[in-house]
């Protein structure tokens, strides 16, 4: 339950957030937008939750994780019928802003819910899995969205996946509860260390005191700087280069995100399984995923746009996403439960600004001023980033496992010698 209810509002967060895309041949031709503008509706939204994925990650460690969900669907939610009733470009790209807001914290504190209740060998698994709910709500989003504009407009499209959001986080706000969630926590002894007699949660700075987590906070944000870009402007790409009606062009861009969904959910769980035995893996895993994205998209945008184009970019899109997951599980395995949620809204930070608002706003003006095609050729490119982080961070990897390692063995006997001396009665001098 803590799952299903937990992914599908994944989905609709991200089916809210990426319906805009199928609708870019409306509002350019509509509102007379450039390819910078249409870009910047997608980006403010990932600008937004870069900047306050933080402090609201934070704010949901303290304030109960279930109670931050339900808060920042409705708002969400609201947003996006804002956006239904915009009547020019800054209205649409305020309501776009609002949206952001709401859904700022929401992968951090979504996932921080769904590793606390499963154990420690299926964290890139579901990682993958919860992550790839932005993927499948893209892919509902640009399909659905795609088909709802061609019959009945625009603006009804973005009310329904609202009115759809308000219903979720109700029937959230029904099921789940903190305390439930605290019920169903799994607590590993051994392998993560113990907070102190009295401290409710760890300090905020381990969460860079390892290397290896700055370099995994970095290096997924850059994979997603190539992943987005192609979410985002897939649509307009086949409309233009394969002369497809939006309607046409948003079903098969679908199709391509919905192997970038099946991709992450797979590649996760090959990741998993090639970790069990091997902690360091997962570094290895996403360079090799991001090396062959990089390999098929690059091949896949040189072709001539036919059915054979096709197939080489479903490769890449089935590569490019992957890396989530891996990353998911490496930050997982570094940080502390109590601080869990703060320490995935850094890595939402870094793939929001890195990557979901950097990525389509620099294809869009590479757009503006070369073309789309061109532009799309260039951006796989940019892999390169991400593969030398990787191989980086497998490196720095080890130490910081055993370092937290030691710090586990040395809490959990002080935790032990603590138990142990307040079980033992104190006798009074005199009386031995």
């Amino acid at each position: 339950m803590v799952f299903t209810l937990t992914f599908a509002l994944m989905l609709s967060d991200y089916m809210s957030r990426q319906v805009l895309a199928a609708i870019f041949p409306y509002l350019k031709s509509g509102w007379g937008l450039t390819d910078t503008q249409l870009g910047v509706l997608t980006s403010i939204v990932s600008l937004m939750v870069g900047v306050l994925a933080v402090p609201l990650s934070i704010l949901g460690d303290r304030w109960g994780r279930a109670r931050a969900i339900v808060a920042m669907a409705l708002l969400w939610s609201v947003a996006t019928i804002g956006s239904a009733l915009a009547a020019g470009y800054g209205q649409m790209f305020a309501a776009r802003a609002v949206m952001g807001i709401g859904e700022a914290a929401y992968t951090s504190v979504g996932l921080a819910v769904v590793v606390s209740v499963f154990p420690r060998s299926r964290r890139a698994t579901l990682a993958a899995t919860f992550m790839s709910g932005g993927s499948l709500g893209a892919v509902l989003g640009v399909a659905l969205g795609g088909a709802m504009a061609a019959q009945f407009g625009w603006r009804w499209t973005f009310a329904a996946m609202g009115v759809l959001g308000l219903v979720l986080a109700s029937l959230y706000a029904v099921l789940i509860t903190d305390r439930s969630l605290r019920a169903h926590r799994v607590t590993e002894v051994g392998i993560t260390p113990r907070l102190t007699t009295g401290q409710r949660r760890a300090g905020i700075g381990t969460l860079f005191a390892k290397p290896s987590m700055v370099v995994a906070y970095f290096a997924s944000g850059m994979q997603l700087f190539v992943a987005a870009s192609m979410v985002v402007w897939v649509p307009s790409y086949l409309n233009r280069a394969h002369g497809m009606a939006p309607r046409s062009a948003a079903g098969v861009a679908a199709l391509l995100i919905l192997v970038m969904s099946i991709g992450m959910m797979a590649c996760g769980f090959i990741a998993d399984r090639v970790s069990r035995r091997h902690p360091f893996r997962p570094w290895t895993t996403a360079a090799v995923y991001s090396a062959l994205a990089l390999v098929f998209l690059t091949a896949g945008f040189a072709m001539a746009p036919d059915t054979a184009q096709l197939l080489v970019l479903a490769a890449g899109f089935f590569f490019v996403g992957a890396t989530n997951g891996p990353m998911g599980a490496v930050v997982a395995h570094l940080t502390h439960e109590s601080i869990r949620a703060t320490a995935f809204g850094f890595l939402t930070t870094s793939n929001n600004v890195l990557g979901l608002a950097l990525g389509p706003i620099v294809t869009g003006m590479i757009a503006d001023r070369m073309g789309l095609e061109s532009a799309l050729r260039i951006i796989p490119v940019f892999a390169v980033v991400p593969i030398v982080a990787f191989v980086a961070g497998r490196l720095l990897y080890p130490a910081d496992l055993r370092s937290w390692a030691i710090e586990a063995a040395h809490d959990d006997a002080t935790g032990r010698v603590e138990t142990a001396a307040q079980a033992t009665p104190v006798v009074p001098s005199g009386h031995q």
